[in-house]
């Protein structure tokens, strides 16, 4: 029996970001959408295109830069939100505005305060006007899982009549269980008398624990496009994980319809990614992605690995991205091979300037370690692509002195609008001591939220990443730095987050632009 396609709607970009610290710059969106594609993603969401101008240009360079996947837009159902997404997506090659309105009761009473009748003539002018823009529109029913079916039927109709393709019914806080929510969506198909012109979607999030759960039971009573983030990633407990939805659709061929046409050996190193860019790192029992994840301690699941794999284990960790990564360069490597390897992981130099500043670093990094990993290129370009931005801040030297029963204290040599300054500090610890250090110039008045290290790969030669969460004014951005000396990965990390906070593109959280599905 032919399996019918389940359409993969990734929203990493948009609704991922909407984690606290999560925030992306443009050419981070563009790195992780290039990455989408290469996993073959049906549908990635780039972000708000009304929010902020850095929104809207990130939102325009992704879909400048992405030929094979739809790029989306998310807009309000106003007017001005749906133009901005229009011109943002002009150059995409295949471009979707997603436009959304709550249709709760308590969402319509409180939030909008507009009566029933009115939030569904919202709807159908807002998806009137975003299909003058582009032919792929998309309509949410925000807090669906909260709304009345009867009202529900009624607005997705008028939606579909409108000119909608493709409806989505998200569960937006989290609230539903899997088998009603299953029947709400087959009921729906069923009583929407023209549903068979649009393409059902769900979006759930993940405050129960039950994100996955829910799509999966919606696909089972007919949705065909799922909704999902890389790494479960977004706001509060996040949404239903990509690589989850993914892999449990390939694994259970046995009893789902549907098939994706995602290229799963992409996942792990998506994951990786989005990990390295937003600083979220992935819990070791990770379903999928984590690296615990076909990791077996218990001697009885040893024994029956060794004999027969499916014994413990239901997929192929190969399937997915696990593997042996260490590459065949070092300090002898010329920049050909460099660059091939990197492009295989989805990266693309937007100039020989950041490739010749990346092999630079990539040819100091060789003198450290004696195998470079794949995690160590992302990493590697990470800083590279902070190095070549003109920063206000930048790390010079750093001497630290640490010694058993005396005060740590730090000499940093920090550059400042390209005048050098040198200073010291003393601290607690000697990460303590740099960051006073580099407060002493940078005087930045942001409270550190976050401040978490994690070994990139194993050994005692491992780059440390670190990520640095600053916030101030409302205002939080992350800071990454990678090296061999936790130390100085702790003050690139640090000074990097002082220029996100100091960047003059200035963008607000999505938290604070906007809601959504």
């Amino acid at each position: 029996m032919s399996k019918q396609p389940l359409i993969i709607f990734d929203t990493t970009l948009r609704d991922g970001e909407q984690s606290p610290g999560a925030s992306m710059n443009r050419d981070e969106k563009v790195r992780i959408a290039l990455m989408l594609e290469k996993l073959r993603v049906d549908v990635m969401e780039a972000g708000f295109a009304a929010a902020s101008l850095g929104d809207f240009e990130a939102v325009k360079a992704v879909a400048e830069a992405v030929k094979d996947s739809v790029v989306c837009s998310l807009s309000r159902a106003i007017e001005q939100d749906i133009d901005a997404a229009g011109r943002a997506l002009a150059g995409a090659a295949r471009g979707r505005i997603h436009t959304f309105i709550a249709t709760s009761p308590i969402h319509m009473r409180h939030k909008l305060q507009m009566e029933p009748d009115q939030v569904i003539e919202r709807a159908v002018a807002a998806v009137k006007k975003a299909r003058s823009l582009c032919d792929d529109v998309e309509f949410s029913c925000e807090d669906a899982g909260r709304s009345e079916l009867d009202f529900l039927c009624r607005i997705v109709e008028a939606a579909i009549d409108a000119g909608a393709g493709t409806i989505n019914i998200p569960d937006t806080v989290g609230y539903a269980l899997p088998i009603p929510f299953g029947e709400m969506m087959g009921e729906l198909i069923r009583r929407v008398p023209n549903s068979d012109k649009a393409v059902f979607s769900v979006h759930c999030h993940n405050d129960l624990g039950l994100a996955v759960a829910n799509s999966l039971s919606a696909v089972t009573a007919g949705a065909r496009q799922v909704e999902c983030t890389i790494n479960g990633l977004g706001e509060r407990a996040g949404n239903a994980s990509l690589e989850e939805i993914v892999m449990a659709v390939r694994t259970r061929q046995d009893i789902l319809e549907v098939d994706t046409r995602i290229e799963t050996r992409y996942i792990v190193p998506a994951s990786r990614l989005v990990s390295t860019i937003t600083g979220f790192p992935v819990q070791p029992n990770k379903a999928i992605v984590g690296k615990n994840a076909f990791a077996h301690e218990s001697g009885i699941h040893q024994d029956g690995v060794l004999k027969h794999r499916e014994t413990y284990e239901i997929m192929a960790a190969e399937d997915v991205g696990w593997h042996t990564n260490a590459i065949v360069l070092g300090k002898h490597s010329g920049r050909n091979a460099f660059r091939s390897r990197l492009n295989e992981l989805g990266v693309r130099f937007a100039s020989d300037e950041e490739l010749n500043a990346a092999f630079a670093l990539f040819k100091q990094l060789a003198d450290k370690k004696h195998e470079i990993f794949d995690e160590d290129l992302q990493a590697l370009v990470t800083d590279t692509r902070a190095a070549v931005r003109a920063e206000r801040f930048r790390l010079v030297s750093l001497e630290v002195t640490s010694k058993t029963g005396e005060t740590p204290l730090a000499q940093v040599v920090l550059q400042q609008d390209g005048e050098d300054r040198m200073v010291s500090a003393q601290g607690s610890g000697p990460v303590d001591a740099v960051f006073k250090a580099i407060e002493q110039v940078a005087n930045s008045q942001a409270e550190l939220e976050l401040y978490s290290v994690n070994a990139i790969t194993s050994g005692t030669d491992s780059q440390g990443e670190v990520t640095v969460r600053l916030q101030r004014g409302g205002r939080i951005v992350n800071g990454l730095g990678a090296d061999t000396d936790i130390v100085i990965a702790s003050a690139k990390a640090y000074v990097n987050a002082l220029n996100a906070l100091a960047s003059r593109s200035e963008r607000r959280h999505p938290q604070e632009a906007h809601e959504g599905p």
